[in-house]
């Protein structure tokens, strides 16, 4: 057990790190939380609760380089993030653990397809400086709403998703890096209020996590201007797809 509990601190603080910069550590923390004895749905809550000290605090220094997108308010993707939180969580929770289990490979299957889409296809940012919003003011809102509320439903790769999304609506990478750190937090402040009123939380598995979070967290802010970006993101899509496997083994 003492070494499950070493391989979970060692995860999140790598997690912390690839989060801050890329987004996809949770495809680390929500295996290692599953080799502690929680089942999937229990895992995910727990590292909803676990990641969010480390999601604030990297928003928090990250904050002067983040905003909105050409034609959205960085106002209105807080708002968006928020509410679609707050309703993914609830979902979660009318959810049987034993269906979860059997949704949580396709989820991250999705995460997964997304990032790797986004992270590869150069269409994906924009290349006309004149006209960087591919997905307009009405797209965008939209996006992110559906983006907020699969990350209240289910952590992980919500800041995959939010890259991709917020690359197609005009961002630069890095801006989007720090935007996506901080709207991730928001859509989790919702997630980890209505989390937090169960009966049944993992304290001590979820204080492991959100040590080491926070500290690969603020590393990883000051390393996103000196990692090398293509393969940080070639790592979190090998990951995924490990991770992809090994839930669709367990669950079928």
């Amino acid at each position: 057990m003492i070494l499950s509990y070493l391989i979970l601190a060692a995860a999140a603080f790598a997690a912390g790190i690839i989060n801050s910069i890329a987004g996809g550590g949770s495809f680390l923390v929500f295996p290692a939380l599953m080799m502690t004895g929680l089942d999937p749905r229990a895992a995910n809550i727990a590292s909803t609760l676990a990641l969010y000290p480390m999601q604030v605090s990297t928003g928090f220094t990250g904050r002067k380089m983040a905003g909105g997108t050409p034609h959205l308010s960085f106002k209105a993707l807080l708002i968006l993030s928020l509410v679609g939180g707050i309703i993914g969580a609830v979902l979660l929770l009318l959810t049987p653990p034993s269906y979860f289990a059997r949704l949580v490979p396709w989820l991250i299957l999705f995460a997964t397809g997304v990032f790797a889409w986004g992270s590869f296809r150069k269409r994906l940012v924009p290349a006309n400086p004149k006209h960087p919003d591919r997905l307009g003011k009405i797209g965008a809102a939209i996006t992110q709403f559906f983006i907020s509320l699969y990350g209240g439903y289910f952590g992980g790769g919500i800041g995959l998703l939010m890259l991709a999304a917020l690359s197609l609506a005009g961002m630069n990478i890095r801006q989007a890096a720090t935007t996506k750190n901080i709207l991730a937090a928001v859509m989790n402040t919702s997630a980890v209020g209505v989390f937090m009123l169960m009966p049944q939380v993992h304290w001590f598995r979820i204080s492991i996590v959100a040590i080491g979070a926070i500290a690969g967290g603020l590393i990883g802010v000051r390393l996103i201007d000196t990692l090398n970006e293509r393969w940080l993101r070639i790592a979190v899509v090998a990951i995924g797809l490990a991770l992809t496997i090994a839930m669709f083994v367990k669950a079928y």
